[in-house]
């Protein structure tokens, strides 16, 4: 699978919170994440592992109970069923790998 930056096309997932699916294989998908300033991203756990990286802006994350503050090329990895949330303190963007595909996140 190849995408073109010009051909994505971002959803909102909560408010302030927008998704473009990358790309995806049969056990990874690759997402790029918008996250406005002051948006929160509540707690919440699922049995995907999470891998992260912050293109730009600050984020507060809190992974199981922790609160990691994230500058761009900042990265992390969330456990299967481990809680998180997240914190824009600025309009941040972040690239994110989960395993397996998250199939609510396909087009």
């Amino acid at each position: 699978m190849f995408r073109k930056q010009s051909d994505l096309t971002y959803r909102q997932l909560i408010d302030g919170v927008q998704l473009a699916t990358l790309v995806h294989g049969e056990k990874t998908l690759m997402g790029r994440f918008k996250l406005a300033r002051g948006s929160v991203l509540p707690e919440h756990r699922h049995s995907h592992e999470q891998t992260g990286l912050l293109i730009s802006g600050r984020i507060v994350l809190t992974i199981d109970g922790t609160d990691h503050a994230a500058g761009p090329g900042d990265s992390w990895c969330v456990g299967s069923d481990v809680p998180h949330s997240a914190r824009a303190l600025e309009n941040s963007e972040a690239l994110e790998v989960f395993s397996p595909v998250r199939e609510d996140y396909l087009e």
